[in-house]
């Protein structure tokens, strides 16, 4: 019998988010390749999606991974709520030093990707033009709340570290050992906020890069976990019991796993299309994140298992070797280029992840 969510299976939760978003930051970088709707809601991109899925070419591929990578996103929001809940919420009051000690393990991953990034940016084509207030506030991690985010953070990735920095600090202010209907309540609020803005205007872009964005999944995390540590659920196993009587057998939990995966795959696909259910993608892309774990085999389990074990590193290195390998995509061909770009990543991550392990870790 086991947990509903083993550390195993989060952790290959992560593998699956980290791979998804690295491919999608490299796919979109390519004009004619089909652009994702992530913080505004656009019509042109669906129609794009209608015409390369109604008369598909070799590209395909590129296209869903530049449109849906970007899910990859929610997955680790969610996993972070489920595991600050498993963590911290069996203890009757928070650590002092609670949001420095978190800021402090954010801040170990972004110095060492952005100060590699800094230097492979001064030297490649295409240089940014980094100001000393913005860089700064990177650094702290406020630059998602300054005007115009997506012109002024770069690379366009490191936004997440001020989602998460926000997050923490909405957990500890609001969240921690406060009735879950709190959770619930913030989750309609930050829908509200959205849910009357233009589907395509910047009120929902600056909303969505920050913590109003990334409410419902890191919301649906924490209340997961307090139901597995309330009610002791159970996922599933041999003789697991059924909330209608019995059991049910390994290869139907393997059927029921299955029909969810292509279930919650359909809804993305189809909610993509409509601004008021686009908004509650999340779920289904959570959901089926969970079945598809579910159905691993064990050696497939184990390799996404150790993506996980990487990911912090991948997400601060992919962007360093996006910059040097993009034009490979551009010059020559956008596979030969994903393909340099993918063994790079990988390598690279092993490498940063050395080298983040080696700098001290912020103490509770």
């Amino acid at each position: 019998m086991k947990e509903m969510l083993t550390k195993a299976e989060c952790s290959a939760m992560r593998g699956i988010a980290i791979l998804a978003i690295m491919l999608h930051n490299f796919c979109h970088f390519n004009g004619k390749i089909v652009q994702e709707n992530e913080y505004q809601f656009i019509d042109f991109n669906n129609d794009r999606l209608w015409q390369v899925l109604s008369n598909p070419t070799e590209l395909l591929p590129v296209h869903l991974l530049s449109y849906f990578g970007h899910y990859g996103v929610p997955v680790f929001l969610f996993l972070s709520g489920f595991g600050l809940v498993r963590k911290y919420e069996t203890s009757p009051s928070l650590p002092k030093g609670f949001i420095l000690y978190h800021y402090l393990k954010l801040f170990r991953m972004l110095i060492v990707g952005f100060s590699i990034f800094l230097m492979v940016d001064a030297v490649t084509p295409g240089r940014f033009a980094f100001h000393w207030e913005n860089v700064l506030a990177q650094l702290l991690m406020y630059i998602n709340v300054l005007p115009q985010p997506d012109k002024i953070i770069w690379p366009g990735i490191y936004w997440f570290f001020g989602l998460m920095l926000q997050l923490y600090i909405v957990y500890r202010l609001l969240i921690f050992r406060r009735s879950s209907w709190m959770v619930v309540g913030l989750i309609i609020v930050c829908w509200l906020l959205q849910v009357f803005c233009e589907p395509d205007g910047e009120v929902i872009n600056r909303l969505r890069y920050n913590c109003i964005g990334g409410m419902l999944p890191f919301g649906l995390g924490i209340l997961l976990a307090r139901s597995s540590l309330r009610e002791g659920r159970l996922s599933h196993g041999v003789g697991q019991l059924v909330p209608w009587g019995g059991t049910i057998s390994p290869m139907g939990w393997d059927i029921f796993w299955a029909v969810t995966f292509l279930l919650a795959s359909l809804l993305v696909f189809v909610m993509s299309l409509n601004f008021q259910a686009w908004l509650w993608i999340p779920v289904f892309i959570i959901i089926g994140t969970v079945a598809l774990v579910k159905l691993m085999p064990e050696c497939v389990l184990k390799l996404f298992v150790w993506f996980g074990s990487i990911s912090a590193a991948m997400f601060v290195a992919h962007p360093i070797v996006r910059k040097l390998f993009i034009t490979v995509a551009w010059k020559q061909d956008i596979y030969d280029g994903l393909m340099l770009y993918v063994v790079v990543t990988i390598a690279l991550s092993w490498a940063v992840k050395q080298i983040i392990d080696h700098i001290p870790s912020p103490k509770l």
